[in-house]
C-alpha cells in the first residue's frame, strides 16, 4: 500500500499538472470504485482544482465550492499520468478524470476492488473520514510517546495503526525500526526514555528521508512505479540479505499476507523473533538465535 511518502510524491507529481486547471470530464470503468452518492460525481465536472491534500494514506483533490474527490489507493491501486482522454483499457483500469494537459487514471491490480473514491462537500467531511493518527511532521517527541503509549502495543502495531500515526504502513515501519535499533516485537510501555528518543528521530529522519528522494524522482517525472519494495532500503523486502549496517543477514516474520524484516543483530539483540507458521512447525526446535539458525541450515 503506498504510504506518506508515496503520497507525497503523487502530490509533488500532480500539483503543475492539475493544480488551478478544471476538471474537464469524470470517466468511471468500475462502479464498485466510488463510495458515495451524494455529492453526486458529476458535481465536480467543469470545476477548478484548487487544492491537494494527504490524508492518511488518502490523496484528497480540491475544487471550487469545496467539493472533494478523495482517492484510497488501498494495496493494488495505482495512478498514471497519461495524453489528454487516454482510453480506459484493460480490466485492471478503474477511473479516469480528464485534464486539459492530461489523465489521470486510476488502476487497481488483482481481481480485489479495493480502492475507493469519495466525493465529498466540506472540511467537516474531510475529518470524518480522516482515521485521526498523529502526523509526524507536527508533532513532538511527547506528543508522540503519548499517542504510541495510550495502550500498550507491539512498535510495528503502534506505527502502522492509523488512529495512532498517519500514513505509516508495513514497508516504512520496518526501515524505521532499523533505523532506530528497536524489535519490531517491543512493547510501546516498555520503552525507556532514550529509545523513545531514539524511536522519533528514527521516525523523523526516514520519513524525511524518502519523501526527500522520492520526490526528487517525482518532478522528474510522474511516479509510475510506486512500489514499497526498492533496493535503497535497508530491511524491507530484503529478507536474506546483508543489513547494511552490520552485514547480518535480514530476518522475516510472516503474517497473513504481509512479513515484517528486522535485523538480528541490530534489533533484537541477536534473538530470531518467531515466525508464526515455521514456529508452529519446528515447536521447541525454533531457533532463538543467529547462532542457533545458522546450525539449522547447516543440517
Amino acid at each position: 500500500m503506498p504510504e506518506l511518502p508515496d503520497i507525497s510524491a503523487y502530490i509533488t507529481a500532480l500539483e503543475p499538472r492539475i493544480l488551478n486547471q478544471p476538471l474537464e470530464h469524470i470517466r468511471l470503468a468500475s462502479v464498485f470504485v466510488l463510495r458515495t452518492v451524494d455529492p453526486p460525481i458529476s458535481s465536480v465536472e467543469g470545476k477548478t482544482v484548487r487544492a491537494l491534500r494527504r490524508i492518511g494514506k488518502r490523496i484528497a483533490i480540491g475544487f471550487d465550492e469545496n467539493l472533494w474527490l478523495v482517492l484510497h489507493l488501498m494495496i493494488a491501486g495505482r495512478l498514471h499520468w497519461k495524453p489528454r482522454q487516454a482510453k480506459l483499457a484493460g480490466r485492471n483500469a478503474l477511473l479516469a478524470l480528464d485534464f486539459p494537459d492530461g489523465t489521470l487514471i486510476l488502476t487497481e491490480a488483482g481481481s480485489k476492488r479495493r480502492a475507493a473514491l469519495h466525493v465529498l462537500r466540506g472540511e467537516q467531511a474531510l475529518r470524518d473520514i480522516d482515521p485521526g493518527g498523529i502526523e509526524i511532521f507536527s508533532s513532538n517527541l511527547d506528543e508522540f510517546r503519548t499517542a504510541l503509549s495510550l495502550e500498550n502495543r507491539t512498535l510495528k502495531r503502534a506505527l502502522t495503526d492509523p488512529r495512532i500515526v498517519s500514513g505509516i504502513g508495513n514497508a516504512y515501519s520496518d526501515e524505521i525500526l532499523h533505523a532506530a535499533q528497536l524489535s519490531p516485537i517491543a512493547q510501546t510501555h516498555k520503552l525507556k526514555p532514550e529509545e523513545w528518543e531514539r524511536f522519533f528521530a528514527a521516525t523523523w529522519d526516514t520519513l524525511t528521508l524518502w519523501i526527500g528522494r522520492l520526490g526528487s524522482e517525482a518532478r522528474k517525472k510522474f511516479p509510475e512505479g510506486v512500489t514499497a519494495f526498492r533496493p535503497e532500503m535497508a530491511v524491507h523486502g530484503r529478507f536474506g540479505q546483508p543489513c547494511p549496517r552490520c552485514g547480518e543477514k535480514v530476518q522475516r516474520i510472516r503474517y497473513a499476507d504481509n512479513e515484517t524484516n528486522y535485523c538480528a543483530r541490530c534489533q533484537t539483540g541477536g534473538k530470531v523473533l518467531a515466525d508464526r507458521s515455521l514456529s508452529r512447525l519446528l515447536g521447541s526446535d525454533w531457533p532463538r538465535t543467529l547462532e542457533e539458525l545458522e546450525a539449522l541450515k547447516r543440517r
